[in-house]
């Protein structure tokens, strides 16, 4: 008998070793742990929180807007940091004005209008170092996003109800084969993961879309302010409202335009409205701006998808990572010849692409973690063989076209370059986040 179990034990020694190795096939993750927490904020805190401080360092930068010879960069859900670019190659911080609250900005002439959760706000600017609050619409924002947290205005104690987020780094232990095949997000118990080197955007960390008339700002693609006319517009997560604002230092809330579900974006060209949601562009006619009207919506598969148009030509950056999970990493280029049945036109595969910003032929792209690109449009059907530049290294978010300078602005800073060669881009200067800049 002893014989005979021998051979049996070593035939089955391998399968043994081999179920022992994978109870042991265990590997250690680093993690990003997104944390929400509850929290209450009253109305008279917050209206009575917002002061003109001196600059400070940034720290979580989001929009950008420039006016004239000065930038505004917004600190996301803190205030706006106001710098002086007289010298873009030495750009100096004179003021930070804390807003609670705060995500979009716009300027018209010397107003400067910013949101502040549930309120808009309007400061006046004659003196950059010294903004002055001069007037404000209050409780017209109901809901809004910061970092994922949601916020949501509490009508019957006149409150803010907010979620804290705070990012916690953890390590780990997770099956192998199941991370190779489930690599990114996981959501669960008001907490999201994401692995470590997966690139993720900030909620509402964009720029403004209006064009420079009559004395207002300039922006990029991922706005929700604009100014048109005599309105200041503003998207919120459902819906468009407009601000009469022909008296700049008193905007008077004007009218409400249901928009539907994730909307993300404005941007005003022409008279025309585009407006980017998580599942299409909105086209509305604003030919009366006080009562815009819609003529279609170019649907696509839940995406993060700011927009810019150039004559005929709509240019859509579809993304997924957070909330636009069923999305592919692509460049639409869409038809609105016709206004009432945009039509694509071509699609074409990008890394993870976020902003964007146009000066004909030029495309200026911001990829996320993977760069800045520069292309030649002008041919619709090749405009992948006709990438220009790419400039890696740095992370891109959104980004703003001057013609012979481009503004960029991402999760390490903001950017200045020297478009002049939009085939080798020549860096003038930068902010850094975490540094007192130019002070």
């Amino acid at each position: 008998m002893r014989a005979t179990r021998l051979p049996l034990l070593l035939l089955l020694l391998p399968v043994l070793l081999l179920g022992l190795a994978s109870c042991n096939d265990r590997c250690e993750e680093t993690r990003i742990t997104r944390r929400f927490t509850p929290v209450t904020l009253s109305l008279l805190e917050l209206r009575n929180d917002l002061k003109t401080e001196a600059p400070r360092a940034m720290e979580h930068p989001g929009k950008i807007y420039v006016r004239d010879k000065y930038l505004f960069i917004n600190e996301v859900k803190e205030g706006i940091h106001i710098i002086d670019n007289s010298n873009p190659a030495s750009p100096r911080a004179v003021a930070f004005v804390r807003i609670p609250g705060n995500g979009d900005m716009a300027v018209r002439g010397n107003i400067l209008y910013a949101d502040s959760y549930s309120d808009l706000v309007a400061l006046d600017i004659t003196d950059p170092t010294q903004p002055k609050e001069v007037s404000r619409v209050g409780e017209v924002f109901k809901s809004g996003m910061f970092d994922g947290g949601s916020w949501n205005y509490n009508a019957s104690i006149r409150a803010i109800n907010e979620q804290k987020v705070e990012y916690v780094t953890e390590t780990v232990t997770t099956n192998c084969e199941e991370n190779a095949v489930n690599p990114g997000w996981w959501w669960g118990g008001g907490v999201a993961f994401l692995m470590a080197d997966a690139s993720f955007s900030r909620a509402q960390s964009s720029v403004a879309a209006s064009a420079p008339s009559g004395g207002d700002g300039k922006g990029g693609s991922m706005a929700r302010f604009a100014l048109y006319d005599r309105y200041l517009y503003t998207v919120g997560q459902n819906d468009l409202k407009l601000f009469d604002v022909s008296n700049p230092a008193k905007p008077v809330d004007f009218a409400t335009v249901n928009l539907g579900w994730g909307i993300e974006t404005i941007f005003p060209y022409k008279d025309k409205l585009f407006i980017g949601s998580m599942t299409g562009m909105h086209i509305y006619d604003n030919s009366n701006p006080a009562s815009p009207q819609k003529l279609s919506v170019f649907e696509h598969l839940r995406a993060c998808d700011p927009v810019v148009v150039q004559d005929n030509i709509a240019y859509v950056t579809l993304r997924t990572g957070t909330a636009c999970t069923n999305a592919q990493n692509q460049l639409d280029l869409v038809d609105i010849t016709d206004l009432t049945r945009p039509q694509l036109i071509k699609s074409y595969s990008m890394q993870n692409p976020h902003g964007l910003s146009i000066d004909y032929p030029t495309l200026y792209l911001c990829e996320g973690q993977h760069g800045l690109k520069t292309f030649d449009v002008s041919d619709r059907f090749g405009v992948d063989k006709n990438l220009l530049y790419h400039m890696k290294n740095l992370d891109a978010y959104d980004v703003i076209t001057m013609g012979k300078t481009l503004l960029m602005i991402g999760k390490d800073g903001f950017y200045q370059f020297d478009a002049t060669n939009p085939r080798e881009l020549r860096q003038i200067s930068k902010l850094v986040v975490g540094k007192k800049n130019g002070i």
